[in-house]
This record gives C-alpha cells, sequence and structure tokens, in this order.
C-alpha cells in the first residue's frame, strides 16, 4: 500500500503549519511506515493511506515521488 506522510524536520522551534513536508512511501500498514521513516529526523505529523481515485490523483501531481527504503 502507498502512504503519503506529512513531515517537519526537527528543529528547536515550535512546528510551523507553513513549514509541512510531505513524501510518499510504500509499507504494509501505518506502524511499517513509522518503523521505517524512525531513523530520519522528521517530526511525523499524519500518515494517509492512498488508494484508488484519490492515489490516481496523487500521481497525477508533479510533486509525487515514491520514496524507496
Amino acid at each position: 500500500m502507498i502512504f503519503k506522510v506529512l513531515y517537519q524536520k526537527l528543529q528547536e522551534e515550535a512546528p510551523v503549519r507553513e513549514h509541512t513536508s510531505s513524501l510518499y512511501l510504500e509499507a504494509d500498514s501505518i506502524q511499517d511506515a513509522r518503523e521505517k521513516l524512525s531513523g530520519r529526523n522528521i517530526n511525523i505529523e499524519y500518515i494517509h493511506a492512498l488508494d484508488g481515485a484519490h492515489l490516481a490523483y496523487e500521481q497525477r501531481s508533479e510533486n509525487f515521488e515514491l520514496e524507496s527504503l
């Protein structure tokens, strides 16, 4: 399954919504996605499973790039 992960890089300041980034990755579950990202220096805000029309919409985006972990 493909997941969209919304995150911010860890910093000393409080998180600011405008600094949120996203990435796409393939994992078996949300827990598996968290484990795959555990070594990165990021604050995960939300993980959303993509399927059907929503996945097709995201794939049309120029920012869609599946992370290989």
